[in-house]
């Protein structure tokens, strides 16, 4: 905790003068354009990667950048959800997921995840993504997944939960009368790299490339 201390002595000394007016206007509400929806990962800054800064990014974090389906049953994500998109007015939703990710390791094998209940039936929401990458490699459906599969399951995650987040009424709404956009990102820990697809394409590119369009603007 020493570490934790120190920072929280530097920011009121120090972080929070600088940028107190900031402050001042956050103090009362708040407008981000962005549902940032990522792994509770511990190496994952969503305000670092994106250059952000306080009140630009509604955060969503859990294990495995998972966004369980539409259903009646109420859950901290479909909450979260229906908050940014119908009250926050958010234009923007990005699931990222990165790579090495625990949750999808834990996916790959869930019958590892015996003394873990909780963490196993909410992985339950990767298993579209796993099968489909049974399929696509005709591996039986009870057979647990190599790592080699690894990268490939991370990015058929973040696809399969761009696709449960469409489920979710208010979102619907909003993307058929083009409101809101979707973003799926993953995130290389050890690059720094992302790669991007949107919600109607199902194959990944670099960022730069995916971005062409914002990119031109910037450097006009």
């Amino acid at each position: 905790m020493d570490h934790i201390v120190r920072g929280v002595l530097n920011f009121r000394k120090n972080v929070y003068p600088e940028h107190k007016d900031l402050f001042g206007a956050l103090a009362d509400s708040q407008n981000p354009d962005v549902l940032f929806v990522t792994c509770s990962d511990s190496r994952i800054d969503p305000n670092m990667v994106t250059g952000s800064h306080p009140g630009d990014l509604f955060i969503c974090r859990n294990a495995g950048n998972v966004i369980p389906p539409h259903s009646n049953e109420t859950g901290g994500m479909t909450a979260s959800i229906e908050y940014a998109v119908a009250v926050l007015g958010v234009r923007h939703i990005i699931v990222c997921g990165h790579t090495d990710c625990g949750a999808i390791k834990g996916a790959l094998d869930i019958p590892a995840l015996k003394g873990l209940p909780h963490v196993k039936e909410w992985l339950g929401h990767c298993r579209s993504a796993m099968e489909i990458v049974r399929e696509r490699h005709s591996i039986p459906s009870d057979t647990c997944l190599d790592s080699k599969y690894m990268d490939e399951a991370i990015e058929e995650n973040v696809l399969q939960q761009v696709q449960h987040l469409r489920t979710h009424p208010v979102v619907a709404a909003k993307l058929a009368n083009g409101k809101i956009e979707i973003h799926g990102w993953v995130y290389d820990i050890k690059s720094g790299n992302i790669r991007c697809c949107g919600r109607d394409s199902m194959e990944f590119m670099g960022f730069d490339q995916y971005y062409s369009d914002y990119i031109a603007k910037i450097g006009e």
